[in-house]
């Protein structure tokens, strides 16, 4: 390897900002008994960070591409640590929240320059053998994120999940000053920002919409007023698109069969697959009683299945199509899901394995094998916004994938409980039920039953997602000829498929 200081500081930013999508799941409970937080609290924790990626990932590599992507990057891991730093020391949610959309900012920076830095330093062999190994770390850290945070919770506490963060940045700032040469894209392109922000307004008011239905209900002012809004951005972004010289999305793309099933199925693989385990993790913790720790480890049959599926797919089934990879592997995820759902109120942990199974599997086949998809889809000169758009879809999909599962799981408690308790208890308040009296088998009855609810929801998603990408992504070769105007982050043809593959 020519140059390993440039693949750590690319990996060690890598891993901060992909662990940060996971690491706080098991320390929802803490927060809330720290900082006082609702359900509604507990879910921006989560999705402010998805969100703020998801939103800015296009944006921040086609400014990266004009400011200088190695500048943009460490302005990103910047960012990210000051963000780190808020985190741990915010005494509200509300500062807890904008601190994690802070960091999603850095993240995004960071992301979005991650392999096109790697790619403009390797070329042939070195560059197959440094994606490999930024590969293994992009999925090294999902996998280690709750059983990690469940270390750090139950020992210093929630607050150094974030701090841990303050060292390796330092680190990662240093190698990347040291070690990454500039680059920078094609000369004459332009940022899109009115794209962006019209992308951000439509991506946080429809998270913003499923948070209040829960709590409000679906026609209460709020949530109509949110979806309005999200709709009205939805409108003004394809207008946008339509007239700028140089298009987050080029909007002729969603002509493409092929290229629609593949951004549906990306989009549904992170919330099907992941959307729910913040809640089966208060679950776990808040009525099992089991610590942090426990709570992370219960994820390993998952994360290992989805390791060693990686694996073997990559290995013995190069040049299968991708309807069958990705469409498949969303079948399998949505089965496994559904599996999950037989929760009761005398139910443990362990009744959640098969279906943890048949998720990692499918995880395990989606996963390496979606941004690839999403590559053949499109002509050559649109392989960096194909690549940007499936990172971008597949992060808002875990947003809106917790946003939804939230808001089923206290629709359904609401029935069995007051409402003021059922969100109570879908945030982590089970103690507090129990001191007022509440008897313990209601509270494991009723939380079951809105997780039952919510996997149900989200598996049969999976599955018509899963349907439709076999449906729409058939084999053929995209149509020759350059779509008007250079795609922000478009590379030469050499470097496209690196930027198309990152994973989220």
């Amino acid at each position: 390897m020519r140059s390993w200081g440039t693949l750590t500081a690319i990996c060690l930013g890598t891993f901060m900002l992909l662990l940060d999508v996971t690491i706080v799941v098991v320390a929802l409970p803490d927060m809330t008994g720290s900082l006082h937080a609702s359900l509604g609290d507990l879910q921006w924790v989560v999705d402010g960070y998805a969100l703020a990626l998801a939103a800015l990932l296009l944006g921040a590599g086609a400014a990266a591409d004009i400011l200088g992507r190695r500048r943009v990057h460490v302005v990103g891991v910047v960012l990210f640590a000051l963000a780190s730093l808020l985190c741990g020391l915010a005494s509200d949610p509300g500062l807890l929240v904008a601190a994690r959309a802070l960091q999603g900012v850095g993240g995004a920076a960071m992301f979005a320059t991650t392999l096109p830095l790697l790619g403009s330093v390797y070329q042939g062999r070195q560059r197959s053998a440094a994606l490999g190994v930024w590969g293994a770390v992009s999925g090294g850290a999902a996998a280690v994120g709750p059983v990690l945070g469940g270390l750090i919770t139950e020992g210093p506490g929630w607050r150094w999940i974030f701090f841990v963060n303050l060292p390796v940045s330092v680190v990662a700032v240093w190698l990347t000053l040291r070690s990454v040469p500039e680059s920078r894209g094609p000369r004459g392109m332009s940022v899109d920002w009115a794209g962006t922000a019209a992308f951000a307004v439509f991506a946080g008011g429809a998270t913003y919409a499923v948070v209040r239905a829960g709590e409000d209900g679906w026609t209460a002012p709020a949530t109509l007023v949110s979806f309005a809004v999200a709709a009205l951005a939805v409108v003004v972004f394809a207008l946008v698109e339509r007239r700028v010289a140089h298009p987050l999305l080029d909007l002729s793309l969603l002509r493409r069969p092929a290229f629609v099933g593949t951004m549906l199925g990306a989009f549904a693989f992170n919330g099907v697959a992941f959307g729910a385990i913040p809640y089966l993790s208060i679950w776990m913790q808040t009525l099992l009683g089991m610590s942090p720790v426990r709570g992370g480890l219960t994820l390993l049959p998952m994360t290992v299945m989805s390791m060693v599926v990686a694996v073997l797919v990559g290995r013995l089934l190069h040049g299968v199509p991708a309807r069958l990879t990705v469409g498949g592997g969303l079948l399998l995820v949505g089965a496994g899901t559904l599996c999950q759902a037989v929760l009761g109120a005398g139910s443990d942990w362990t009744a959640l394995v098969p279906g943890f199974v048949l998720v990692g599997a499918g995880t395990g086949f989606v996963a390496p094998t979606v941004a690839g998809a999403a590559l053949a889809s499109v002509p050559a000169e649109r392989a960096g916004m194909a690549g940007g758009a499936v990172n971008t879809v597949r992060q808002l999909g875990y947003a809106l994938g917790v946003a939804v599962v939230g808001t089923v799981v206290t629709s359904r408690m609401t029935g069995r409980l007051p409402e003021d308790a059922a969100h109570a208890l879908a945030g982590g308040g089970a103690g507090a039920l129990l001191r007022d009296g509440v008897p313990e088998h209601s509270l494991r009855a009723a939380f079951a039953s809105g997780l039952n609810g919510a996997l149900v929801v989200t598996g049969l998603a999976g599955l018509v997602a899963g349907a439709l990408v076999m449906v729409l992504v058939r084999p053929g070769r995209p149509a020759p000829g350059k779509a008007p105007g250079k795609a922000p982050g478009t590379e030469a043809p050499e470097a496209a498929p690196e930027k198309a593959a990152a994973g989220g």
